[in-house]
């Protein structure tokens, strides 16, 4: 019962629209864990010494009538998630699937189910052989306690040892490999405001796949001049990898040399980069702050991984903290040396691990302010420390979605441009949160498992379903799922974050002279046309 129950959950809206495959697997997990509650529950009952004595007759007849539940519930359950999904798809902008396909959701349900069930039954038919040769030695209630507790302890060990850290070894090394190849259409530049140029001591094969791309990438003097109306200079892009240097402080080092080479502090903004896993810069980001900024800008950024940004944030969430608070460090220490007068305006961006692992640089709010002319977070992760501060920090009756916090002065948050125009005044010092409604990304704890979040239970943002209610277990589930396709949605939803919103928000940090309202629009009309659109 409480399965069928957990399985009709399952279907209720979350986010992101999921395929009907993946609607498969969370409604198995979903219904497993129904299962499991469900034997809880009993068991709970018979030691508390519920134990009714059923008739065979009597059993019959419940099984009869669960079954013809059963045959009702479930089919109305499908029917109700394909529809929610048509309307999740609907709010988001996704094409609608065909319903057909969600009949091939119970079958994968089947499936999962089953077998997650019968993995438990040998768990926990392991426990009984444990329990039964540890009573030989002690208490029968001990040796159920402890047994149950060394194959949990062995599960775990097995879980994350052989098979978890087996297959991040694999996926490293071949991340590793991908690493040495380069994406198409890119060249190492010739002009000395690069890395990896002939000019640069950094050697082009040891930027990796990433950082080649980003180094060689961005918008040319010619196109920022004809963008902005007056003459501009080439943007400095300079990079570390992971084999740029003997070691990650060698690297961050390594890097701000590069930036004294090419004359970095001279420019009017000095930007400090926190990559992704695989030490990818977002060009979104990148290059929004080199339009709006005139190109007078410079760009550092390292390499801290191999691994894609979830096996990253699953295998070593502390590699991204060290790298990225070790290059701001670095490069403020430099920065800090030169004159007042002198000093371009130093900011700080990331997006999704990078937001997590450029937060670390800083204590707090008021740390960064001090330490910053501002700074840019895209879609950061809800374990990230500075993010989850500020966000309780928020004025009563602003949504956790939307936190207004001192009225706007320092910080602010938007899940679309219009968000960061707030009554107040901007400070020195504008830091931005972009985080859309519906990015999981951004919303995804092992809380979920058994807490409401504040953000379900305020009024749902416009493209987030209506009917989306916090479900025990089986949110942290949905939300799991959307996290695989958070990027596989329009411009402006999940995790995926288009030009105008990060044109908009460096034009709100940095306030740039002649930077007009309308100029968002035109960048943005500018980026479609140079990629097709």
């Amino acid at each position: 019962m409480f399965a069928l129950v957990f399985f009709a959950w399952s279907m209720t809206p979350s986010l992101l629209p999921r395929p009907w495959y993946l609607q498969g697997v969370a409604t198995g997990i979903c219904s497993a864990t129904g299962y499991l509650v469900g034997l809880g529950v009993g068991r709970l009952a018979r030691w508390l010494g519920v134990r009714p004595r059923w008739s065979r007759r009597a059993r019959r007849r419940g099984d009869i009538a669960f079954a013809v539940v059963a045959a009702v519930y479930v089919p109305v359950a499908l029917v109700l998630g394909a529809h929610w999904q048509r309307q999740v798809r609907e709010l988001v902008g996704v094409p609608v699937d065909q319903p057909l396909n969600y009949g091939l959701v119970l079958a994968i349900a089947l499936l999962v189910g089953l077998a997650l069930r019968h993995a438990g039954r040998l768990l926990r038919a392991a426990a009984r052989r444990v329990s039964a040769w540890g009573a030989r030695y002690v208490p029968v209630l001990v040796a159920r306690v402890v047994a149950t507790a060394v194959v949990a302890v062995l599960t775990v060990l097995v879980v994350n040892g052989a098979l978890v850290n087996g297959f991040l070894e694999v996926v490293n090394r071949v991340a590793a490999t991908a690493d040495r190849g380069d994406p198409p259409g890119v060249v190492r530049p010739t002009a000395p405001e690069r890395s990896g140029s002939p000019a640069s001591p950094v050697p082009w094969e040891s930027l990796g796949k990433e950082g080649r791309a980003f180094v060689a990438g961005g918008p040319t003097a010619r196109e920022l001049s004809a963008f902005t109306g007056r003459p501009a200079p080439t943007p400095i892009r300079v990079y570390g990898g992971l084999s740029s240097a003997g070691s990650p402080a060698d690297v961050a080092a390594l890097v701000v040399s590069e930036l004294e080479r090419t004359g970095a502090f001279d420019r009017s903004v000095l930007a400090v980069a926190t990559t992704t896993g695989t030490g990818w810069v977002d060009p979104a980001i990148a290059e929004a702050l080199e339009h709006v900024a005139g190109g007078d800008t410079a760009i550092a950024a390292v390499q801290y991984s191999y691994l894609p940004s979830w096996a990253a944030f699953v295998a070593d969430r502390e590699s991204p903290q060290e790298a990225g608070a070790q290059l701001f460090d670095l490069v403020y220490a430099a920065w800090d040396r030169r004159p007042a007068d002198r000093r371009p305006k130093l900011v700080a961006f990331g997006e999704s691990l990078g937001a997590y692992g450029g937060q670390a640089a800083f204590s707090g709010l008021q740390d960064m302010t001090t330490r910053t002319s501002g700074a840019l977070w895209v879609g950061t992760p809800n374990s990230t420390a500075v993010w989850a501060g500020i966000t309780a920090d928020r004025e009563p009756g602003s949504p956790e979605r939307l936190p207004v916090v001192g009225g706007g002065a320092a910080v602010r948050f938007a899940s679309r441009p219009a968000d960061l125009d707030l009554p107040g005044p901007w400070g020195p010092s504008r830091v931005v949160y972009l985080q859309h409604a519906t990015d999981p990304v951004v919303w995804w704890s092992p809380d979920l498992l058994t807490t409401p979040p504040e953000w379900l239970e305020e009024p749902l943002a416009p493209d987030v379903s209506p009917e989306m209610r916090w479900l025990p277990a089986v949110t942290f589930w949905q939300l799991t799922i959307d996290l695989v396709f958070a990027v596989d949605v329009p411009a402006g939803q999940g995790h995926h974050y288009g030009p105008a919103e990060s044109a908009a928000a460096w034009a709100a940090i940095l306030d740039p002279p002649g930077w007009r309202p309308g100029d968002v629009e035109r960048y943005e009309r500018v980026v479609a046309a140079r990629s097709g659109g």
